[in-house]
């Protein structure tokens, strides 16, 4: 099976170092990324930055910012939707020096208790997509957030949030979703579903860098017809703004761990 070859030993014919050459100089260890143009330019708006590298592809430059968040230096820029041109986006900042990603974005829910973007932390991703067995042995699911969830779950009760936590459906075919794959998915424990995540816990996995990633409810599955709620990137914008700062403040409580 062609999803059974993973080798760990294999080589790669390309690399980061042959397309892009040379490397950004003092890259911010922590990267903070988020799937929303919307969204990225509501926290630029607000906080100092300038673009630091830019990472170039057939669908055009794609820029990463220095931002600094209460004094405190990061990267930030948008990930592209879809699991392969993340996981290759952020292969290129890893190269560029980044050691941790902080990574959040919409999701659909499958829990009808889950309100509209409601935090969800996701313990356990399953692996309906192709990149991921690309960087890890073929498997149902990969566990994910190894480290960081108890001090998000700190910075959340600080902030007055509360979290969902559970598995993950990672899928690459968005209109593909069907009935039948959500009843199995559920059985499996899946609580939502999204595009990302399994793939980018293998890429870190395998590249030995850190990972933590959560979500904010958008649509919802759970009932007999699909409502989009807040999906649309344009809808809630001051509430996910205010999610967004999250993650910054979990860059805070990390951040003397990257410190050379």
């Amino acid at each position: 099976m062609l999803l059974d070859e993973f080798n760990e030993n294999d080589r790669e014919i390309i690399t980061p170092e042959m397309t892009i050459g040379e490397k950004a100089s003092n890259f911010p260890a922590i990267t903070i990324s988020c799937f929303s143009d919307e969204l990225l330019n509501s926290v630029l708006a607000s906080l100092p930055h300038k673009e630091i590298v830019s990472i170039s592809g057939a669908n055009g430059l794609n820029p990463v910012y220095e931002i600094f968040y209460k004094e405190k230096r990061f990267a930030i820029y948008r990930s592209p939707v879809g699991e392969p041109n993340c996981i290759g986006d952020y292969e290129e900042l890893l190269y560029h020096g980044s050691r941790c990603l902080i990574l959040f974005g919409n999701c659909g829910v499958l829990k009808k208790s889950i309100d509209d973007c409601g935090i969800i932390i996701p313990t356990n991703a399953l692996r309906d997509e192709g990149t991921s067995y690309h960087y890890a042995p073929a498997s149902d699911s990969i566990p994910v957030n190894h480290k960081y969830i108890s001090e998000f779950k700190e910075v959340l009760q600080e902030h007055g949030y509360d979290c969902t936590e559970g598995t993950t459906w990672t899928t690459d075919a968005f209109y593909r979703e069907t009935a039948e794959k959500m009843e199995r998915r559920k059985n499996q424990g899946a609580i939502c579903v999204e595009m990302e995540c399994a793939g980018m816990q293998a890429l870190c996995d395998f590249r030995h860098t850190d990972l933590f990633t959560f979500f904010y409810a958008g649509d919802t599955l759970a009932h007999t017809i699909w409502n989009s709620r807040s999906l649309d990137n344009f809808t809630n914008v001051d509430t996910k703004t205010q999610i967004a700062y999250l993650a910054f403040e979990l860059g805070l409580k990390i951040f003397s761990q990257y410190q050379q």
